[in-house]
C-alpha cells in the first residue's frame, strides 16, 4: 500500500493506492482465515436481519450489527455481497433487526443456513416490517445509504421504530454460541451513555 499525493487545482488530495502490496504482505502472506479466527474473539450478539418483498419474508443471521448514531438514529448492517439480502435490501427500502435470546439458537442456526429440522419461524410485523417474536430487542430501519465494502456492503438504516425487552441475549465468540455469566462489574456510566463504555467528553485519558 502507497500514499499518492496530488495538488490538481485545489487542495492536495492524499489517495491510497492499496493495489501495490507492501514489503510486510509481500514477505507474510495475508491469511484469511486466521482473520477471521482473530475478528471472532471480539464476542458479539446474535441477531436476525428480515425483510419483505412482493413474493415472501426473507431473513438472515448477522453479527455484523452496529449503532451508528443517536441523533440521527442510526444502525448498519453488513453484508455478504454473495448473499440474497444484499440484491433485496436496495429494493425493499426497509430492514428489521431482531437482537436474539439465549434460547433461539436454532434459529440463528436456520436463518445461516444451516438445516434445522421442526424448526418454527415466528414472525411478526413491527411498523409493517417482519421481525422474530421472543427477541431481546427489535429495530425497524429504513435504508438511506449503502456503501460497498471489499466483499461486503453496509446498509445504513434510519430507525423508525425499535422496541426491547429484559433478557439474556444470544452471544457468539469464537465460532461457538455463548451465555451471559454471572456479572464480573458495572462500569459507572451515566443512563445516557447506557450504549458506550466511556463518558462522552472523556475520550483521551491519561496514560502515563
Amino acid at each position: 500500500m502507497r500514499e499518492i499525493r496530488q495538488r490538481r487545482n485545489g487542495p492536495r488530495r492524499t489517495i491510497i493506492d492499496s493495489a501495490r502490496p507492501s514489503i510486510h504482505q509481500a514477505i507474510h502472506p495475508f491469511d484469511v482465515r486466521q482473520f477471521r479466527s482473530a475478528l471472532g474473539r471480539f464476542a458479539s450478539g446474535v441477531t436476525i436481519v428480515t425483510t419483505r418483498d412482493a413474493q415472501r419474508t426473507h431473513g438472515m443471521t448477522a453479527n455484523a450489527f452496529v449503532s451508528v448514531s443517536l441523533n440521527p438514529p442510526l444502525i448498519l448492517v453488513s453484508v455478504d455481497n454473495r448473499a440474497a439480502m444484499n440484491a433485496l435490501l436496495p429494493m425493499t427500502r426497509y430492514y428489521g433487526v431482531s437482537v436474539l435470546a439465549e434460547d433461539q439458537t436454532a434459529l440463528s442456526n436456520h436463518f445461516a443456513g444451516r438445516e434445522v429440522e421442526g424448526v418454527r419461524i415466528p414472525f411478526v410485523d413491527k411498523h409493517d416490517v417482519p421481525v422474530i417474536d421472543g427477541a431481546v430487542a427489535h429495530f425497524v430501519a429504513r435504508l438511506v445509504d449503502m456503501h460497498p465494502a471489499g466483499d461486503h456492503t453496509l446498509f445504513i438504516g434510519h430507525v423508525e421504530f425499535f422496541e426491547f425487552r429484559d433478557g439474556r441475549p444470544l452471544l457468539f465468540h469464537a465460532g461457538t454460541y455463548q451465555q451471559l455469566a454471572v456479572q464480573i462489574s458495572k462500569p459507572e456510566i451515566a443512563p445516557e451513555d447506557e450504549m458506550s463504555l466511556f463518558r462522552i467528553g472523556n475520550i483521551d485519558p491519561r496514560v502515563d
